[in-house]
């Protein structure tokens, strides 16, 4: 046992970590000469099959010795071929070349690529070759050139799959951060659309982009984002929930407090309230913050409908996720402390269901939440031919073999199985599974006090939600604080022309619209006639 505590004690004869090494000489400037540079750029990629060097002879004599680098995947080949390799191997050009002046003149009358950059630093030739960039360099001089042909196979745009709707636009995102901004573009043509370029991540030197609408951000807000995102120290970025969970307000809570789409139209309609929006290269997931809590209950499809129709379907959400929250313990409570709150009838059928059942009200509802979760999940993981048929017929089989074996009672798998199907109607899949979680402390509550103790969970949860921020913003704006103005689409969504003005707390900018935008019928009701004149319309 000494020996094994003596062998780890000394630090000080420990080799230093090659990364630190690396990091340390990450800033040193290019050299002269060429095979050198080659010879750095090999060593520090481990000779890796992919990364790909061409040696050119240029210049009158074919004196001057030129290298194109790239890494083969990530780069655009036709592009190479066509705007870098055809030009530079033309005889145009050779008697011009100089050792001087060659890369200046590549990159002035050669090179036919669109962004073309001049690096002198180790660390940003290596940043711009992992990119997808090409490199051309020369002998003779420490610089060389950085081509924009960043390529390679990408997922094409396709429907979204965790938000559909059946009126919208049916494009989503994918993992290209260039094409989702791109998107945006094409939706939102101002250019007051403003977007800040950061990489994040020291290894991965993931590609993130904040968007916001200048003039209709709050200035504040995007200063916040930006500081948090900025002061991020980690070796990689995977995934936009990286982002999510290193800059969120608070992390004990079980409530998402940062938007998350993969919807486009979704997300030019939260920057057109003052939101800004956080794409992360490698996800189809974009964030937007600052979120509030009921934004997790609107769809977008709420919006493309007349107000009545979206106004019912949202409460109807509203109580769906509430039935998601309390069903179980709510039946919990009432077979367990008030059965003279239930018709004597269907308290006399539960309790003949209840008869052969061992076990109490609280442990048979955790016994089947359980099993649901469990089979939710394995739905999920499961490969999609087989997924649904699974989940589906074990629901049935498990259900039904419970009810016959006595374990459970065919209410509790009644009152499971709504509240299994409820939660699904709730738009957020973030939103959802904080209510997966809560019902069990909700049914605590109603195994201990009853609809006591579930009132008692509820206004704790409730001091909890009033206390949230999302980047200075109360989460539940506009109830706490009450902000009348703003109501008009929250729980009810009212007419477009009556949606004046955004969220208060959110956009530096609230005017929407103008005046007097509602509908203004003719004030002539006649029919009109065949040849286009009003009158009567009846035979003669």
């Amino acid at each position: 046992m000494p020996s094994f505590f003596k062998g780890r004690k000394p630090k000080k004869n420990q080799q230093p970590d090659p990364e630190n090494q690396a990091s340390d000489t990450s800033e040193e400037q290019l050299q002269d000469s060429l095979s050198d540079n080659l010879a750095t750029i090999k060593q520090k990629t481990g000779n890796s099959s992919d990364v790909v060097v061409r040696q050119l002879k240029m210049g009158k004599d074919s004196e001057l010795k030129t290298a194109i680098v790239y890494v083969e995947g990530i780069v655009d080949n036709q592009s190479i071929q066509e705007f870098l390799l055809q030009s530079m191997m033309k005889d145009d050009h050779k008697e011009k070349l100089n050792q001087n002046d060659a890369l200046e003149l590549i990159s002035e009358d050669m090179m036919t690529v669109g962004n073309v950059s001049s690096i002198t630093t180790w660390d940003k030739l290596f940043s711009s070759l992992m990119s997808g960039d090409t490199l051309v360099m020369v002998d003779g001089i420490a610089k060389a050139l950085s081509a924009c042909t960043k390529g390679g196979e990408t997922r094409s745009i396709s429907e979204s799959t965790t938000q559909m709707v059946v009126r919208g636009p049916k494009g989503a995102f994918t993992e290209s951060i260039g094409t989702n901004t791109s998107m945006i573009r094409r939706i939102i043509k101002t250019p007051d659309l403003w977007m800040e370029s950061l990489k994040v991540g020291r290894v991965t030197k993931t590609d993130v982009t904040l968007m916001y609408i200048h003039g209709i951000a709050n200035d504040s807000v995007v200063e916040e984002i930006r500081q948090r995102v900025n002061k991020i120290d980690i070796d990689s970025i995977l995934e936009s929930g990286y982002i999510e969970q290193l800059i969120e307000d608070q992390t004990m809570t079980p409530f998402p407090t940062i938007f998350n789409t993969e919807r486009p139209d979704v997300v030019a309609g939260n920057l057109f309230e003052g939101r800004i929006a956080i794409f992360v290269d490698g996800t189809p997931f974009v964030l937007i913050a600052p979120a509030v809590f009921i934004q997790f209950f609107q769809s977008a499809e709420d919006y493309y409908a007349r107000f009545d129709i979206a106004t019912s379907i949202r409460l109807l959400r509203i109580l769906m996720f509430t039935i998601s929250l309390i069903a179980p313990a709510t039946f919990v409570a009432v077979t367990t402390f008030h059965q003279e709150m239930v018709p004597t009838t269907l308290i006399v059928a539960i309790a003949a269901q209840r008869e052969s059942v061992p076990f109490p009200a609280f442990v048979e509802a955790l016994l089947m939440e359980i099993t649901f979760e469990i089979l939710r999940e394995a739905g999920i993981r499961l490969p999609k031919a087989i997924g649904s048929a699974v989940s589906i017929v074990g629901a049935l089989v498990i259900g039904q073999a419970a009810v016959q074996a006595s374990i459970v009672s065919p209410a509790m798998v009644i009152i499971v199985s709504i509240t299994a199907i409820a939660s699904f109607a709730t738009p957020s899949f973030d939103m959802a599974i904080s209510a997966r979680l809560i019902r069990f402390l909700f049914m605590i509550g109603a195994a201990t006090f009853g609809f006591y103790g579930i009132i008692l969970i509820f206004l704790m949860m409730v001091v909890h939600l009033c206390g949230l921020r999302s980047f200075g913003v109360p989460y539940m704006a506009p109830f706490a604080p009450f902000i009348p103005v703003n109501n008009k689409d929250t729980f009810i969504r009212l007419p477009w022309w009556t949606l004046r003005q955004r969220p208060r707390l959110i956009s530096a900018n609230t005017m929407r619209e103008g005046p007097k935008q509602g509908p203004k019928p003719p004030a002539s009701r006649t029919m009109v006639n065949r040849d286009g004149k009003e009158g009567d319309n009846r035979e003669s």
